[in-house]
């Protein structure tokens, strides 16, 4: 049974940091372009960033581009997302995908609050 847990998340003042992971499990991990995607209240789903299953490739949403950093062990088979300079608009619970785009199964989600 495939199975994505996310972790990492909390209360943050603008301007702080987080690290997310995703432990994944129940796949071949390694063979997967993966992804992290979030919602903020209210709004859809929107893709955040996306890694190739070897990790030598990567892809940032506009919106976090040069404060947020994708990466990936595959030994471990976990997923990782650092936040940096973060903004009250980053507040969302974020989601793995088992897919580089975003689509495909999610994790439950762990939420992620800027507020000052």
């Amino acid at each position: 049974e495939v199975q994505l847990v996310e972790s990492g998340g909390g209360l943050v003042q603008p301007g702080g940091s987080l690290r997310l992971s995703c432990a994944a499990s129940g796949f071949a991990f390694s063979t997967y372009g993966m992804s992290w995607v979030r919602q903020a209240p209210g709004k859809d789903l929107e893709w955040v960033s996306g890694i190739m299953a070897s990790g030598a490739t990567t892809g940032y949403a506009n919106s976090v581009k040069g404060r947020f950093t994708i990466s990936r062990d595959n030994a471990k088979n976990t997923m990782y997302l650092q936040l940096n300079s973060l903004k009250t608009e980053d507040t969302a619970i974020y989601y793995c995908a088992q897919s580089w785009n975003g689509s495909g199964r999610r994790g439950q989600g762990t939420q992620v609050t800027v507020s000052s």
